[in-house]
């Protein structure tokens, strides 16, 4: 290399990294704004509709008032997200986390952005009336949403898109929580699954970008503040491991009566329309009694750290009631995430475990606190898939050394057993319902979702029973195929013919003699890695790829394709997690 070649190729990487810095920067001061203005109008929807505890204990004298819009307000907020999701989401559904994982997983196109900004305002919407969901879903979404327009920039630079939606998803992380490194974290663990520097720098700023406008320049207050002096008991850290382990039980609990509850509701004869509606008025009616489970619940999360704010009984109701109405909302169609209410739900889960540990006064400990962060950690890592990002997550909110090693305790053993009994995480679980099977790697997940059809062929060599295989072998040889595809008038597929085959009986005798019947068939809905599976086992280099509905013949697989769509694949996430800046 000259130096002119050595300059030339400096230039283009001092380039690039400044572009992707800026880009960095700039979504990250975007998604910063748009986040902080989502949560700032839930807090003022909240403040309206009677669902902040602060309103509520304002209109205490008014029970008739308070009791009408405790019941109506979800009902009404459902009805509207119901209409908005149906006809306004392209998918007729709430857009979050597994949207953002499968586009960036597979490189495919976004949602059309009035879809993700229609479903990002029925997240705001579901909120802002009191639906117990979650508001991290829907921030990550809205990241997707700004960088994934970074590729209408036209970048000469790969996986740009890739790159820009975890910068965005950073950032709003980074907002939500005052956390950028976990908002950095998050994005790589969870978004991107991997670790490579070329991601590395525009994630930082944009979650840092996202840390400055939250905390310095708009002030926002913390997720929650705690005084923790230290674990005074070595044994203690046996009882972080039991919560980490109680935790991956009630984490897996939450996530498969999420997945049932939304099979149910497709089953249920309610329209869709309507749905929301229905959850929200059940809310509604259990919230008379319980009000703690409407809305977010950051003061009941915020009490929950302290000792002897909430009773054993009532922890307990809390808990059941909020688990209920949590699933009852996702699962019938309103807009948001589960990030939120499994926080609610595992902070207090440790202040119930922490309060047992008083009642029976059988051995010291270091107070409610601890127990009750283990126990927010134990239980939300295993439903988000982010062990990393919330240990970050715990210390960058408390700058606390024992309390980050407590959470670390209990998220370990607590993703350990959810991982075996459930998977990874409820979005790859909901990914892999779709299609999209990230457990088995992310190689294998995108050649098992991608279609035989992106591989297929429409010109091929194609025969008749009733051609002479002396014409079958010429037409082969010239054509540089060692294989073709038989078909009967009809055109439906009948077998296939090797060029071996031909080579033993007379020039004259007809391919209907010699073609092997029982070959290996294909159709629309086979992937790249099954036929990958299936040509590893067979002698041909050709398959027919015939429709699932009338068993016409749509056209051919060759092998050689396969292959190389294969090690396309591999070539593509090689270089992804590889390739220098």
């Amino acid at each position: 290399m000259d130096d002119n070649e050595r300059d030339s190729k400096y230039y283009g990487v001092v380039v690039t990294i400044l572009l992707l810095a800026g880009l960095g920067c700039a979504i990250g001061v975007v998604v910063s704004i748009l986040a902080i203005g989502f949560l700032e109008g839930i807090s003022w929807m909240n403040a309206e509709f009677l669902i902040s505890p602060h309103e509520r204990i304002q209109l205490a004298t008014s029970p008739l008032l308070l009791s009408l819009a405790t019941v109506m307000v979800p009902a009404v907020g459902g009805l509207l997200v119901g209409f908005m999701v149906y006809y306004f989401v392209s998918v007729r559904r709430p857009l979050g986390p597994p949207d953002t994982i499968l586009v960036v997983q597979t490189r495919g196109t976004p949602h059309p952005l009035g879809s993700g900004l229609m479903s990002t305002l029925a997240a705001m919407i579901s909120l802002g009336c009191g639906a117990s969901v979650g508001q991290y879903g829907p921030l990550v979404y809205l990241g997707t949403l700004v960088g994934s327009l970074a590729n209408h920039l036209k970048l000469k630079i790969p996986n740009v898109q890739a790159i820009c939606i975890a910068s965005g998803v950073a950032a709003a992380i980074a907002v939500s929580f005052n956390a950028p490194i976990a908002g950095m974290v998050f994005a790589h663990e969870v978004i991107l699954r991997h670790y490579a520097v070329k991601a590395f720098a525009p994630t930082t700023v944009a979650a840092a970008m996202g840390f400055i406008f939250a905390n310095v320049i708009f002030d926002r207050p913390p997720l929650f503040l705690v005084v923790f002096e230290g674990v005074q008991y070595g044994y203690e850290f046996i009882l972080f491991a039991i919560i980490g382990i109680l935790g991956a039980f009630l984490a897996v609990g939450f996530s498969k009566g999420i997945l049932a509850c939304q099979k149910y509701a497709n089953r249920s004869r309610i329209p869709v329309v309507f749905r929301p509606m229905f959850a929200g008025l059940v809310l509604g009616l259990i919230a008379l009694q319980i009000p703690d489970i409407l809305g977010i619940g950051q003061e009941s999360l915020r009490f929950a750290t302290i000792d002897g704010a909430f009773e054993i009984s009532e922890l307990t109701l809390i808990i059941i009631a909020k688990i209920a109405v949590t699933i009852l909302c996702i699962g019938f169609g309103f807009a948001g995430g589960v990030f939120s209410p499994i926080l609610l739900i595992g902070i207090l889960f440790g202040a119930l475990f922490g309060g047992i540990l008083d009642e029976l006064n059988l051995i010291g400990h270091s107070g409610v606190v601890p127990y009750a962060i283990c126990g927010m950690m134990a239980a939300t890592s295993p439903v988000i898939g982010a062990p990393l990002a919330m240990i970050l997550i715990v210390f960058e909110l408390t700058r606390n050394y024992d309390l980050t090693t407590a959470a670390m305790v209990a998220v370990v053993f607590s993703n350990l057993i959810a991982s075996r009994i459930f998977g990874r995480s409820l979005f790859d679980v909901q990914l892999s319902a779709r299609g999209f099977d990230l457990a088995l790697g992310r190689i294998n997940a995108l050649i098992s979702y991608d279609s035989i059809t992106n591989v297929m062929q429409t010109e091929y060599a194609r025969f008749r029973p009733a051609d002479k295989i002396g014409k079958v072998s010429f037409q082969l040889a010239h054509i540089g195929r060692t294989a073709g595809v038989v078909v009967d008038k009809d055109g439906f597929a009948v077998g296939v013919v090797h060029i071996g085959d031909c080579a033993g009986p007379p020039p004259t005798t007809s391919l209907e003699a010699v073609m092997n019947r029982e070959t290996i068939r294909f159709n629309e809905n086979t992937n790249i890695g099954e036929a990958l599976e299936a040509f590893r086992q067979s002698r041909y280099e050709v398959a027919p790829v015939v429709s699932s509905q009338t068993r016409q013949l749509l056209g051919v697989v060759f092998e050689s394709d396969v292959i190389n769509e294969y090690r396309n694949v591999t070539d593509r996430i090689r270089q992804e997690e590889n390739e220098p800046v």
